[in-house]
C-alpha cells in the first residue's frame, strides 16, 4: 500500500522547481520535526524521546546512503517550553540531543522567544547548527537577529533553506525579549531572498523553513497567515518545499484543502500541495518524523515518497530502541530536573485550599491566586479558570513545582481573547449560568456584582462598571477557551491568541515573583 502511494505521489505530482544541470546527487531525503517543546525524554507511557528518534533517523539514513543519496534533517522550531526538566535547563539537553541527532538547521519559533535573547544565542551555541529566520529583524539595525537563510551542502549537492517565524510572535512572544524586534510579513522578505540566492548560489535545492503553521486552504482565523499563504504568494513552483511547524497538525490532505482526520500511526500521509509547493508538517512532540523522499527526473526534483513515521507510539506497527549513546547524554538532564521538582519556589502564608467542593462551589482563595497569575501574566482586566480545572490545594509553608503541577496537571496552555464590553458581559452571564457542584463553576479574578436598591446588578471589573464599547482583554485556560467544561468557546474569536505558555510555568513563575503568599481576601479561612 505504502509503494502504491508513493508511485501515486511520484507520477501525478511533481514539484516545478527544475535546474539547468543535473546534480550531482539525485536522490535527497529531508527529515523533519517540529514543536519539540522540551520532550527530550520519553513519557510514561515509552512513547517518542530524542533518543528513539534516533534509532529512527539512523535507520533511514543508512537506508538512503545504501541507494546513494543524501538525508537532510531540518526542525520547524518551537523547541522551548512545554516540560519542566526542560524549561528548568534553558532547553540545554534539547539543543545538545539535537546537536547529536545531526540535525543540520532548525526556524526559529515563537517560543523560543519566552526566554532572554542571551538565552536563545547560547541555545545555538549548544546546537552549533544555524538557527533560521529571515523576517525576524533587530528594529534599531534592520538586519536579521539571525541567519536568514544556510547553504548545506552534502556530496557536492547544494541545498539552500530559508528561515521564517510567524509574524504573531509579536504578541505571543514574552515582549521583554521581543519589543526591540520586529517581525514583517514573510512574503514582503522571502521573494526577494529567493531570486538573490538562485542569482549568487545556484542551489540544487530550495526549500523554506518555518514556523508559521498550516491553515487548511488558508484559512488562518485570528492567527498570523501560514505557509499556505506563503505558498500562495510566492512565484509558482518557487520552493521545492515549505518544511512547517506551530500549528502542531499532521498535514495530511484527503483531498485538496481538507485534511485526513484523524490521523493515526502508520497510515498514509500525502502532504499539501500548494500552487507547485510542497507543504509538509509532522504534528508535535517528535512524536513523528516526517520522511520526504525526493528524486531528480528530467530537469526537476519529484517527490517519490512521503510518510510520517510514528517514534514508538502506541499502537505503531513498529517501535525502535533508544540508543544508548544518547541516552547517556540525556539521562542527567533528566535526573537533573527531577530533582529540580522537588527546589522551592516559594513561600506561603496559609493553606490554599483546592478541595473539591471548595472550588466547584463558591469562590476560593486558591481561584484567585490562580486566575490573578493568568490576568497578570497577559496584561488582562480578567480571568477565569473552571473549578474543576483545580485538582490540588497549595500547601502552607515551602511551595515546589511538583506542588504546583499538582495543582495544573493537565498542561493546558494560557491563552486570551479581547472582547467588547457587551460580548464579556454575554460571556459572563453563560459562564455564571453554570451551578455549583459542576465543574465548570468558575473562578473569577477581578470579577464583582453591585447591586442597586432595585435589585439590578451591575457588572464590576474590580470598581468599574463593565462598558459595552470598550474593548477587554479576558485571561482563561486553553480547555476552556474551546468550550471544556461547558465553557462558550473562544478560540475562533478574532481577537483569540493562545500564548502557548503553560498554565503550571505561568503560576510558578507568579510565585517566584510574590512569595511570601498571602490571603489578602481572608477567603476560606
Amino acid at each position: 500500500m505504502r509503494h502504491l502511494f508513493a508511485l501515486v505521489i511520484c507520477l501525478v505530482l511533481q514539484a516545478c522547481t527544475s535546474l539547468s544541470h543535473t546534480p550531482s546527487v539525485t536522490r535527497v531525503t529531508v527529515l523533519h520535526t517540529n514543536d519539540h517543546h522540551g520532550r527530550f525524554w520519553r513519557n510514561d507511557e515509552g512513547e517518542y524521546g530524542m533518543a528513539a528518534r534516533y534509532s529512527l533517523i539512523e535507520s533511514i539514513r543508512r537506508d538512503v546512503a545504501s541507494q546513494g543519496g543524501v538525508t537532510l534533517l531540518l526542525s520547524g522550531g518551537d523547541i522551548n517550553t512545554g516540560v519542566p526538566e526542560s524549561d528548568m535547563q534553558d532547553a540545554k539537553p534539547d539543543f545538545l540531543g539535537m546537536k547529536a541527532l545531526g540535525y543540520d538547521a532548525m526556524a526559529l519559533g515563537n517560543h523560543e522567544f519566552d526566554n532572554p535573547i542571551a538565552v536563545l544565542q547560547q541555545q545555538q551555541q549548544w546546537a552549533e547548527f544555524p538557527f533560521l529566520s529571515a523576517n525576524t529583524i533587530v528594529a534599531d539595525t534592520g538586519k536579521p537577529l539571525f541567519t536568514p537563510y544556510t547553504l548545506v551542502e552534502k556530496r557536492g549537492l547544494r541545498i539552500a533553506i530559508i528561515g521564517l517565524t510567524t509574524t504573531d510572535t509579536a504578541k505571543i512572544g514574552n515582549p521583554d525579549y521581543t519589543q526591540a524586534l520586529q517581525f514583517v510579513s514573510p512574503l514582503d522578505v522571502t521573494p526577494d531572498l529567493i531570486q538573490r540566492i538562485n542569482t549568487q548560489h545556484a542551489p540544487d535545492m530550495l526549500l523554506a523553513l518555518t514556523h508559521m503553521g498550516h491553515f487548511s486552504d488558508g484559512q488562518h482565523g485570528g492567527n498570523a497567515p501560514g505557509d499556505v499563504t506563503l505558498a500562495r504568494g510566492l512565484p509558482r513552483g518557487s520552493l521545492n518545499a515549505i518544511i512547517g511547524g506551530h500549528s502542531q497538525n499532521p498535514v495530511c490532505m484527503k483531498q485538496p484543502n481538507r485534511y485526513r482526520f484523524p490521523y493515526e500511526p502508520d497510515m498514509p500521509c500525502q502532504p499539501d500541495r500548494q500552487n507547485g509547493i510542497w507543504i509538509m508538517q509532522a504534528y508535535e512532540w517528535g512524536k513523528y518524523v516526517g520522511r520526504a523522499d525526493f528524486r531528480y527526473q528530467g530537469d526537476r526534483w519529484a517527490l517519490e515518497n512521503y510518510q510520517l513515521l510514528p517514534v514508538n507510539l502506541t499502537g505503531a506497527a513498529r517501535q525502535y530502541p533508544e540508543a544508548p549513546e544518547i541516552l547517556e547524554l540525556l539521562e542527567p538532564f533528566q535526573r537533573q530536573g527531577q530533582a529540580q521538582l522537588n527546589q522551592v519556589l516559594g513561600f506561603s502564608e496559609t493553606h490554599f485550599s483546592g478541595d473539591r467542593q471548595l472550588v466547584r462551589q463558591r469562590p476560593a482563595a486558591l481561584g484567585r491566586l490562580i486566575t490573578q497569575a493568568q490576568q497578570h501574566a497577559v496584561n488582562a482586566d480578567l480571568a477565569v479558570i473552571s473549578g474543576g480545572g483545580i485538582r490540588a490545594s497549595l500547601p502552607a509553608g515551602p511551595v515546589t513545582y511538583k506542588d504546583v503541577l499538582k495543582v495544573h496537571p493537565f498542561g493546558n496552555t494560557l491563552t486570551y481573547v479581547d472582547l467588547s464590553g457587551r460580548e464579556l458581559r454575554d460571556y459572563i452571564r453563560s459562564v455564571n449560568a453554570i451551578g455549583a457542584n459542576a465543574g465548570g463553576y468558575p473562578q473569577w479574578s477581578e470579577l464583582k456584582w453591585l447591586k442597586s436598591q432595585r435589585g439590578v446588578q451591575t457588572l464590576l471589573i474590580g470598581d468599574s462598571p463593565i462598558l459595552d464599547e470598550q474593548q477587554y482583554r479576558l485571561a482563561l485556560n486553553s480547555f476552556n477557551a474551546s468550550g471544556g467544561d461547558g465553557y462558550p468557546r473562544v478560540d475562533q474569536h478574532p481577537g483569540f491568541v493562545d500564548t502557548g505558555l503553560v498554565d503550571a510555568q505561568i503560576l510558578a513563575n507568579y510565585i517566584r515573583r510574590n512569595s511570601p503568599l498571602k490571603n489578602h481576601l481572608r477567603l476560606n479561612e
